[in-house]
């Protein structure tokens, strides 16, 4: 069941907190990933073997999806998959900043069904089932503008150039945080009014939060205004765009 499946992501996501805070700010070993994927530390890959073994031991027939875990097409049969990033926005935690997060969620025949975003320097516990978005144990939801001009938008500078906007630019103000996890999370509980990405993304940066979002009265979609669907053979979404629903019509009528 999701509740049974929540509180096992609960408790994983403040087992990953208690790894991860230990390497934190203390110079962990860094390696950069082929193919200029980014960086990994040793926190990222002691986080991850922790949430591989506890959740599959919990939950042997699901299938598993991370960052951090080489991918096998095994998990394409499984009807329940997890879907982790053990550390989202690993640069920020290079860097000795807070906003990185735990990410984790169960996907079931392609829609997520329970999830968890943990950020632990915050103390902020997003978690959601088809039943709604809490932010450490209480109700939130997204802000609705009517439109887009004057709202706040997480973004990076790419998503804001000429070719995504062939009408122009609107007049948003643009904001940036490094966990697509946690930009997902501050719509959710309206501290932002929408979270945009135009380029693929790896589903396990948005598996969960685009259901806290979705749960907390956003409208979630791809780039391309289609619902996502997760655990699919190649994991990559075509971007991401959350925002309550007048605004998220006003961005695609923006974009023509």
């Amino acid at each position: 069941m999701p509740a049974n499946d929540l509180a096992l992501l609960v408790d994983a996501a403040r087992a990953s907190g208690d790894i991860a805070m230990r390497f934190w700010n203390a110079a962990p070993q860094v390696w950069d990933k082929p193919d200029n994927a980014g960086p990994v530390t040793e926190a990222d890959l002691a986080v991850d073997r922790m949430l591989h073994a506890n959740l599959l031991a919990a939950r042997p027939d699901y299938g598993w999806l991370s960052e951090e875990t080489t991918d096998s097409d095994a998990r394409l049969s499984c009807d329940r998959v997890f879907i982790v990033d053990p550390i989202d926005g690993t640069r920020d935690f290079i860097a000795g900043q807070r906003t990185w997060a735990h990410s984790i969620a169960v996907a079931e025949k392609g829609r997520v069904i329970a999830a968890v975003v943990y950020l632990p320097l915050h103390d902020k516990l997003y978690t959601a089932t088809q039943q709604g978005a809490l932010l450490n144990g209480q109700p939130i939801r997204a802000s609705a503008p009517h439109g887009i001009e004057g709202t706040t938008v997480l973004s990076n500078k790419h998503n804001l150039t000429a070719p995504f906007w062939p009408n122009g630019l609107p007049a948003f103000t643009a904001h940036f945080r490094s966990s697509l996890a946690y930009r997902l999370c501050l719509v959710a509980e309206g501290a932002f009014d929408a979270m945009l990405t135009f380029r693929d993304t790896w589903e396990w940066d948005v598996a969960a939060g685009s259901l806290i979002a979705a749960q907390a009265g956003a409208i979630v979609t791809d780039q391309n205004g289609q619902p996502p669907t997760f655990n699919n053979p190649h994991p990559q979404l075509k971007g991401m765009i959350a925002a309550g629903k007048m605004m998220h019509t006003a961005v695609q009528t923006a974009r023509g």
